[in-house]
Formats: C-alpha cells, structure tokens, sequence
C-alpha cells in the first residue's frame, strides 16, 4: 500500500504550512538511519524528455528500482527543461537560486555548489557518461569528475565525446557507450576501493528519439490517448494551448519511437545491476532514476515540454539503497522532486549535518512530507510560447500564474512582470487538468478558493533562497 502523508486542503489555501511531519511512512528511515553502513557508492541516472507511463519500455528497470527499491509516484521537475533541471538535481535548488533559468544559461552554474565537488572533496571517486549540460563545449572539461566521457552534441549515431579531455568521435550508438563506460568505472573498483559517485545520462528518449538497430522494429502497447489529448473545448486555457494543434496521432507517434529508444536505457540498466551484483557492490550503492523532464504527446494540443500541466512536470523517479532498507517494493506517494536527489546525497554520505550547503530540496531519508512544491519556467525569447510562468503544486491542487517576462541579458528575468493568466485546478477530480477554475470565476469565487492567498504565497515561494539548516527527522526546514 502506498504510504500517504494526508494534507489538508487548508493548510495549502492558506499558504501557513510549508510542511508536514510524518510520524511512520514505510520504506523510510530516520535521518541518521545511514550511520551504521559504511559511505555507500552512489549511482544517478538521468534520462532525457522520459515522461511518466514509459514503464513498458523498461521493464528490467522497474523490476530492480520499482520491484526492489522505491518508486516515487508523485515526482516532479522543478522547471521542466532540461538544462535548468539538471542543474536543480545537482544542486538540489530551485532554477532561481541556481541561476540556469534556460537552456542557454548552462554557464551560470556555480559548479562548485555542485553534489559531485562535494563528493570528490570527500573522498569519492567521481564519474560522468553522457549528457552533462546543455551547450556544454567540446573542449570543456566537467569540473569535480575525475573520469568522464561527455556527449558535445547530443545525438544517437557517430557522437563527438570529451573523453577525459580528448575530443574525439565514437561511432557507437551512444546509450551503448554509456553503458560501456559505465562498466569499465565499476570494474575499477577490484584495484579502487574508495567509495564513488557516478552519473549516467543518455541522451535517450529526446528528439529525434532514434531507437538502436535492434529495436527499431520493435511493437509497442496500443495507446487509447487519455482525456487532455482529445480536449477540445480549450476556451479555459492560455491563448498559447488554445491555439496549439499537435493531434493524437502525432503524440503516439512519438510515444512510439520515446519507447522503442528506452529500451536500449532498459538493456544499459540491467547491466549495470549485472556488474554492481558480479563485484558484491549492490547492496550498498544508493541508486536514484529520474526523468529530467516530462513531454506531452499532444496533451491539450501540445507536444513538447515547458508547460505545468502533468505530462511535462510529472517524471518517472526510483530509489534503491538496500544496506539502508530501501528495497522493499512499496511505492512512496509524498510529493518529491529533482531538487530532492542533492540532500538526500549529502544526508547518504554523511555530508549533510555541516550546515554549509543552501538548498531547497530535502532529503528522501528523512519522513517528512512538505505540503507544495514550487514550479517554475522563464520565456527566453519574446516570441516564444509560452510566456513565463510559475505554479504551486500540491498532492490535489494545482494553481498557475504566467508574466510577462522573459530572460534578459545575463540570464536574468526581464519585463514588466505582470501577471497575463491563471489557471487552477482540482487534481483529484480532474486529473487531465480540463476545467480551469478560475475561468470566469467571479471575485466571491475567487475568494472562495482562496486565490489572493495562493498568489501571495506563490510571490514569496518564487523568491525563496533555500536554507542551511540542518534537517530534524520528522520537521525539516522550510523551503
């Protein structure tokens, strides 16, 4: 059974709660739970535009993480784009607080506020195969990783890698260098006995979503849609989705080839856990899997990403660290996000108790429950769609507000910040998010949903600077 931190509805209306305590959730344990394993190698995942309801496409995958671990049922994107994301899952903040608001802010980030330097300061042996940042440079080497071979342009076929400073072209497809990197990093550690972290990224599922050779051909499950796929009525939503036109055949269309290309994520997974399990080293590595992102297949007529309605925030999230007792099956429905992966990090390798490091995730280990998550997107362009926005989520509550704003020079926000929209909706009874409240709500309407709360609340929340405290089982810090 799904272990459920029950929330009032209240306490997200009035904005007065920013957590809940939690007194048991199973497959949890207590922040200092770690201190009788030795510092557990750790093992980070991150797929690229993986949405949710892929799970067909990754069944060895589910089977170690989902089935032996811990699935996150209600895990979020903090920004869902991808450059902005990564960075929250190596930092653990929030897109405002670590400055990468678009993907052509990839420079803004301070790697030194990064898990892997702090890692690496502490002993670990550090790795990086894959996808690191977007616009990362050829030549560029990745701060604080001591082996890499990162992908300068991301592609399927004949790939341009650094590999440990050397720019060179590698024809494999590029999962499968990944995989094959990944390997030769775990077999080291028969000669290397310090602890380690190691971050694998394919490029898989992202546009042009290209399957290997082997799956090309391969059948996928039927796709009946669901309901914001075939809305027709869009007069309740922002003119961008109104006018938006991608039809049911093209988002199974691309649901289609996002599966067919994670099945090679699938095979790269699998042997991973082979090798972790050949050398005695599964049962104390802490493993996280995460979506950088979601993607809609043309959800309200949308088919890309950067919006906040389910497809594009929602993200596939697993969890698995045996030695500490994660590994019971039961699936954890609290509301978590990508800015949670860095503490819960930091908390596993007996980092965190220091108080040096600001961040706005908490960590997984503790029972804690917060009761909203702050979401967040910036136009980069003045003609692109849609405009910027910000909303505050909760496990059956979902409020929005888009400005007019747009990234200036610098990657800062620029604009008059007015506000040019809003949506709000009742997630547990309308979950394909088709009736917009606020949509001719009358001021007493309004009112009644406790709208003037919820902005203020979502004006202090956008400015929040995340927090040094060290977290207490039970009551963690405010965000």
């Amino acid at each position: 059974m799904s272990a459920r931190i029950p929330i009032s509805r209240r306490a997200f209306l009035s904005g007065s709660a920013t957590t809940v305590a939690a007194a048991t959730v199973p497959g949890l344990l207590p922040a200092r739970a770690s201190a009788g394993t030795s510092r557990p190698n750790i093992l980070l995942v991150i797929t690229d535009d993986q949405p949710r309801q892929t799970e067909w496409a990754t069944p060895q995958t589910m089977d170690w993480l989902a089935g032996q671990g811990t699935e996150y049922t209600h895990a979020f994107a903090t920004t869902p784009l991808c450059a902005p994301s990564r960075a929250s899952i190596f930092t653990g903040q929030y897109a405002h607080n670590h400055g990468v608001r678009g993907n052509r802010q990839s420079a803004r980030l301070d790697h030194s506020r990064t898990v892997h330097r702090y890692l690496q300061q502490a002993g670990y042996r550090t790795g990086l195969y894959g996808k690191f940042l977007n616009g990362w440079k050829a030549g560029d080497n990745p701060p604080f990783f001591e082996d890499w071979a990162v992908l300068a342009r991301p592609t399927y076929d004949n790939g341009v890698w650094n590999v440990n400073g050397v720019v060179q072209s590698l024809p494999d497809y590029t999962t499968t260098v990944v995989e094959h990197r990944a390997l030769g990093f775990l077999q080291r550690t028969v000669t290397d006995s310090r602890p380690w972290f190691l971050c694998l990224s394919p490029y898989a599922p992202h546009g042009p979503n290209k399957p290997d050779r082997r799956y090309a051909g391969t059948e996928v499950p039927d796709w009946q849609g669901r309901p914001s796929v075939f809305e027709t009525d869009k007069t309740d939503k922002p003119p961008y989705i109104q006018h938006a036109n991608a039809t049911p055949g093209d988002g199974a269309a691309v649901r289609a080839a996002q599966l067919r290309t994670l099945r090679s994520v699938d095979d790269m997974v699998a042997a991973v856990h082979g090798r972790l399990e050949a050398l005695g080293q599964l049962d104390n590595t802490l493993v996280f899997f995460i979506g950088d992102n979601g993607f809609s297949w043309a959800d309200h007529g949308w088919h890309r990403k950067s919006v906040p309605y389910a497809p594009s925030v929602r993200v596939p999230f697993y969890v698995s660290w045996p030695a500490a007792g994660l590994n019971t099956g039961r699936p954890d429905d609290r509301l978590v996000a990508n800015i949670d992966i860095a503490p819960t990090v930091l908390e596993a390798a007996g980092l965190m108790r220091t108080g040096r490091f600001a961040l706005d995730g908490h960590s997984l280990l503790a029972p804690y429950g917060r009761d909203r998550l702050l979401l967040e997107w910036w136009r980069q362009k003045s003609d692109e769609r849609p405009h910027s926005w910000a909303s505050l989520v909760t496990a059956d509550r979902q409020y929005t507000e888009y400005y007019d704003t747009r990234l200036g020079r610098g990657g800062r926000p620029a604009g008059s910040g007015k506000v040019m929209f809003r949506e709000y909706y009742d997630l547990a009874r309308d979950p394909g998010q088709l009736a917009n409240l606020l949509h001719g709500a009358t001021p007493e309407q309004e009112a009644d949903l406790r709208i003037p709360a919820l902005s203020a609340r979502l004006a202090l929340d956008r400015t929040c600077t995340g927090t040094t405290e060290a977290p207490v089982p039970g009551h963690p810090p405010s965000p």
